[in-house]
């Protein structure tokens, strides 16, 4: 019943606003811990409607078919137990969610490049990547979740195993009954094959903009522009929403570089850098009828000891760029409510 209320919710806001209703969401990161009301406060506070709820599973070398996950090894949060205890919580604070399942490989190596050197190996990773997905899936149906990612950032996995994937999207259907998309990196989403049988073209949205120090509002602007156009066309050919999957940055010197990185660099920390290029992302997309929205990252539980100005990460609480965030999404919540 509540799947059928939100699907009516999203058409009424589509019909009457002329647009597709945006999802204001934020990667809620996980955690050793339950995740209580005053956890969740924080994501009210910037008037976000989505979550995206992300356990994990762990992974040794990028040439390693051994995929662990939901031991209780792991972080509350990363696993089963926890992933359902965050979702009924969101829910019952009216926020929705995509259930997002990820791979972590040791020292951060990057999942794009994760490649079999046989085809054992190909065909072990791939049954344990479906139970894996299954898993989650299943959990998404069991709560009544709102979307459901069926992977992140596996590009050479995706390309090399293309009928594996067409095999597991009809698997997950047959479980999940919700929207379904594909969290596909910057560079990659233009080939991923499978968007037409999806309900979202997802992207991380990790674009490279321009190389100045302290980029202006206008540079970064100027620097969406190309991506922009491509990302509408590759919609209209689709006939299917794009959805940022991920989208931030990271509140450092040349944040329009390489805003994909995730190293420990000691970057200056350029507080404003990380507020203007949010500001421009969302005043280049936000009113754009064939953009769905999406979700920041990253968001920590731990609202009061995290971020602040002296960080140079990618969170943005605590920092300018929450407090654009939280304009961002209230006007587009004022605004649904108004149509």
């Amino acid at each position: 019943m509540k799947k059928i209320v939100l699907l009516w919710v999203f058409i009424f806001a589509s019909c009457s606003s002329g647009k597709l209703a945006k999802v204001n969401g934020v990667s809620f990161v996980s955690s050793r811990e339950e995740v209580a009301q005053h956890h969740i406060d924080p994501v009210l506070h910037v008037s976000a409607n989505y979550a995206a709820i992300m356990p994990y599973g762990f992974i040794r070398d990028l040439d390693s078919p051994e995929l662990v996950f939901d031991t209780e090894h792991q972080w509350y949060g990363e696993r089963r137990e926890g992933a359902k205890q965050y979702i009924e919580k969101m829910h019952q604070n009216g926020v929705s969610v995509m259930v997002k399942p990820q791979i972590w490989i040791h020292r951060g190596e990057f999942t794009g490049n994760m490649k079999m050197p046989t085809e054992e190996d190909w065909k072990q990773l791939e049954a344990a990547y479906e139970k894996f997905i299954l898993l989650y899936a299943a959990l998404a149906e069991e709560t009544q979740s709102d979307m459901f990612c069926i992977g992140t950032e596996l590009k050479t996995f995706v390309n090399e195993r293309p009928e594996f994937w067409n095999k597991l999207i009809k698997k997950v259907k047959s479980v999940y009954h919700g929207q379904l998309t594909y969290a596909a990196n910057w560079d990659e989403y233009a080939k991923t094959p499978f968007w037409s049988q999806l309900d979202y073209i997802g992207v991380n949205a990790y674009f490279p903009l321009c190389e100045k120090e302290n980029p202006t509002i206008e540079t970064l602007t100027e620097g969406w522009q190309p991506w922009k156009t491509k990302m509408r066309e590759l919609a209209t050919q689709e006939d299917k929403p794009i959805l940022f999957t991920e989208f931030g940055y990271r509140s450092m010197d040349y944040t329009g570089k390489k805003p994909w990185l995730v190293d420990r660099n000691q970057m200056d920390v350029n507080l404003k850098a990380q507020a203007d290029a949010t500001q421009v992302i969302f005043g280049e997309f936000w009113n754009e009828d064939w953009f769905a929205g999406g979700f920041v990252w990253k968001w920590f539980m731990q609202h009061d000891q995290v971020g602040g100005h002296e960080d140079n990460r990618f969170t943005p609480q605590n920092k300018p760029a929450e407090s654009v965030i939280r304009r961002q999404f209230a006007n587009v919540k004022e605004s649904s409510l108004k149509d």
